[in-house]
């Protein structure tokens, strides 16, 4: 691999993308059934675009990121591909931008309603990298971009009271808090963080899984709400391990180590989601499927 393309997959930090293509899932399948119809319209090919457009958004999410934390980065992380000089600024706003347009364009094919949300989340995108990020507001912008990717992925159905009917809203929000959760846990990653501040994000990260058990143990499929609230236990216990060595030690491999096994825990979230309300287990498992490039990428690229 040259040294010019492993820098513009260091720019996407491409093994996060599986995580947005996760929630696309989830979103999906709390609205279909299955992802090939044999009775009626195919829906694959829409879900085929809401992956295209969710994987268009996000990317250009990361390189926007980096093309606004440029000067920042140059202090704290020179080695990143736009400070070291391997990557343009003027290179990374095409890109952004071009990325944009393909999800933006992927979701217009879907539908109006697609389109919309997708524009939605690009307006909370760039509010957050272009000023909210420092702001108590950044990390509720972040966390709406989640949700509004969950909410993506629910968005190819006939018609609004449908969407509004069983897009599963509460799912869509609690899956933001933890991303907000994360987001403050990571605000201070390059750098000694501050205990207190990790405590807290650590507080909202437990209150977006227990939101998620609390809706299971109410909504779910009844014979899947026991084995659901039991992975959802072990994955919050995982995770509060995880949180509990980063508090105790706050330096920047442990948090940032804390951060990306938060993020790849959104794959068994929304994989444990899947199971618990559309009740198939091999849709389940190929959500989970999506952890093996992801963490294969990430032995190479960081995704923090």
């Amino acid at each position: 691999m040259s040294p010019r393309v492993f820098a513009y997959l260091r720019l996407l930090r491409l093994p996060t993308v599986f995580t947005a293509l996760a929630d696309i899932f989830l979103g999906f399948l709390l609205t279909h059934q299955t992802l090939i119809g044999d009775d009626g319209p195919n829906p694959l090919p829409a879900f085929l675009l809401l992956c295209a457009a969710s994987a268009g958004l996000y990317l250009s999410g990361m390189v926007f990121n980096d093309y606004f934390d440029r000067l920042i980065d140059a202090q704290e992380r020179p080695d990143r591909p736009i400070p070291s000089g391997a990557i343009s600024p003027v290179a990374a706003l095409r890109l952004a931008a071009g990325l944009m347009l393909v999800g933006l364009t992927s979701a217009a094919i879907v539908g109006p309603l697609s389109v919309g949300i997708a524009v939605a989340v690009c307006a909370s995108m760039l509010a957050y990298n272009g000023g909210l990020k420092k702001t108590w507001l950044g990390p509720l912008a972040m966390g709406a971009c989640r949700s509004g990717n969950v909410l993506l992925g629910a968005s190819a159905v006939g018609s609004l009271f449908e969407f509004v009917s069983l897009s599963r809203w509460p799912i869509a929000v609690s899956l933001g808090v933890y991303i907000a959760g994360v987001t403050l846990f990571a605000r201070q990653e390059a750098t000694t963080s501050r205990r207190t501040a990790l405590t807290c994000a650590a507080g909202v990260i437990n209150s977006g899984v227990v939101g998620l058990a609390m809706f299971v143990n109410t909504n779910g499929l009844i014979e899947h709400r026991l084995p659901a609230l039991g992975i959802l236990s072990m994955i919050l216990f995982t995770l509060d391990r995880r949180l509990a060595v980063a508090i105790a030690q706050p330096s920047p491999q442990h948090v940032q180590l804390a951060v990306k096994v938060l993020l790849l825990s959104l794959v068994m979230l929304d994989a444990t989601l899947i199971y618990a309300f559309n009740g198939q287990v091999e849709l389940a498992m190929a959500t989970v499927a999506l952890l093996i490039p992801a963490i294969g990428l990430s032995r190479m690229i960081a995704m923090t």
